[in-house]
């Protein structure tokens, strides 16, 4: 069995919160997380501060974490463009660099303005950048279980773009339910298939669920052999850009609990998960 990777993603807890964090709870909140010792931690991203005000300040915050004294963990950050991707590899705190590349075209144009095969010619750019500057690139596959727009979609197109997202020299694919729309089935069905299929790639998944689904999304996923699992504290978060009401991430609680029940809970520090539970009611206010 593959270690299982947990990333935990207070970046798509915080880009759609109503209420704008302070840069100072920001840095207590990714402090405590960092201690704990995830995998990954999606900790911001370099996009427009009129498209994202939540995330203006993400360069400052990064350079206040003391990221090099955790090396287990490392920072990924979220861009949309070329120049957010230039700020990305250039800061020291960076090791991974995400990119929503959506199965749906309407979504891919109000979530980075661009089209799908302009997403998909970026990624060329993404990969070289990255390449160059020691980061590792990570391709988000958005809508990745259908969509709410009527845009055309099929199972078979996520293997189709793993499998032209391996060529280009992506390493890791996250498969993203963004709207929380997927079922359990479609879940392990989609899953199995992109990871039979498309090898030589770490495959993740990035699922949306109202509490009550999440237990029988996330036991799909692992059925299906995915052992990387992105998830936000308290369940916080949505994507702001999908014009539909944002439907929580995975509760990081519940994926520990589910891996304890497994038997393979990557080793996490039980103190700095409590010290950033006690922050969730500053870093997600009333």
């Amino acid at each position: 069995m593959s270690a299982v990777q947990l990333v935990e993603c207070p970046r798509d807890a915080w880009q759609g919160y109503p209420t704008i964090v302070p840069t100072e709870v920001k840095v207590r909140y990714l402090t405590a997380l960092l201690k704990a010792g995830f995998h990954t931690l999606d900790a911001g991203s370099f996009v427009s501060p009129k498209a994202v005000p939540q995330m203006s300040d993400t360069a400052e915050v990064l350079a206040r974490l003391p990221y090099d004294q955790y090396p287990e963990t490392g920072i990924l950050v979220i861009v949309a463009n070329s120049r957010g991707l230039e700020a990305a590899v250039a800061h020291p705190a960076v090791r991974y660099v995400g990119y929503p590349l959506s199965l749906s075209e309407t979504f891919q144009q109000q979530n980075t303005r661009q089209t799908r095969a302009q997403a998909e010619a970026f990624i060329d750019e993404l990969v070289a950048r990255t390449r160059a500057t020691g980061k590792v690139p990570v391709v988000y596959l958005s809508m990745g279980f259908g969509n709410p727009y009527g845009d055309p979609y099929e199972a078979e197109e996520v293997i189709r773009v793993g499998e032209r997202l391996r060529a280009k020299g992506v390493p890791i694919l996250s498969l993203a339910d963004t709207v929380g729309i997927a079922t359990p089935d479609a879940v392990y069905q989609t899953l199995q298939a992109a990871i039979k299929a498309v090898q030589g790639v770490v495959w993740g998944v990035h699922l949306h669920a109202a509490p009550q689904e999440a237990r029988a999304k996330l036991q799909a996923a692992w059925e299906a052999g995915c052992r990387r699992f992105d998830s936000a504290l308290g369940g916080h978060g949505g994507c702001p850009f999908a014009g539909v009401p944002l439907v929580s991430n995975l509760p990081t609680e519940a994926v520990i609990a589910f891996l304890q029940e497994k038997k393979a809970l990557p080793p996490l520090r039980t103190f700095a998960l409590l010290e950033a539970q006690a922050l969730l009611p500053e870093a997600f206010p009333a």
